[in-house]
């Protein structure tokens, strides 16, 4: 049963800046140092476009992980979505959205997830990957908030 995690932010620059820091490997990739995160592209361009795929390798629970995900939607500066098509996930959709904000940008990461494994990746899903992975989303926010100059703000839980 795929779980959907959603992480409202608030970001000091305008829409079109913050989803090409988003769209930027090295940038994301610096987003998790805790976890040794990197990020590697077909053709080594660093920042991502429509069909592009990505290669992302971390250390997530004591375990290396490798996944790759492509940029199946791309409407700049509004929004863009990712989505696994090889790793340990059974489903993996991130949508990003960007809406302006006075002069900045509200920034939505809406993430749909399932793990293998049936009933037990389900709940594995629930308790486990979901709280997981939103505070990963927010730490990834925080890290963009540093980029443009932001003070500390701590992302909005969602309803």
């Amino acid at each position: 049963m795929p779980v959907t995690i959603e992480v409202v932010s608030t970001v000091g620059a305008a829409p079109p800046r913050v989803f090409d820091l988003k769209l930027d490997v090295d940038v994301h990739a610096a987003s998790q140092h805790d976890s040794d995160e990197t990020a590697a592209t077909r053709d080594g361009r660093r920042r991502l476009l429509l069909g592009d795929e990505v290669t992302f390798r971390a250390r997530h629970f004591g375990i290396r992980w490798r996944m790759t995900s492509r940029i199946t939607a791309y409407q700049r500066p509004h929004r863009f979505v990712d989505e696994q098509v090889h790793g340990p996930f059974r489903l993996l959709r991130h949508e990003h959205l960007f809406t302006p904000a006075g002069t900045g940008t509200t920034m939505t990461d809406r993430m749909t997830i399932a793990a293998p494994l049936g009933p037990l990746g389900a709940v594995v899903t629930r308790l486990v990957l979901a709280p997981y992975l939103r505070r990963l989303l927010r730490r990834r926010a925080a890290h963009l908030r540093t980029l443009t100059g932001d003070p500390p703000v701590t992302a909005r839980p969602p309803s």
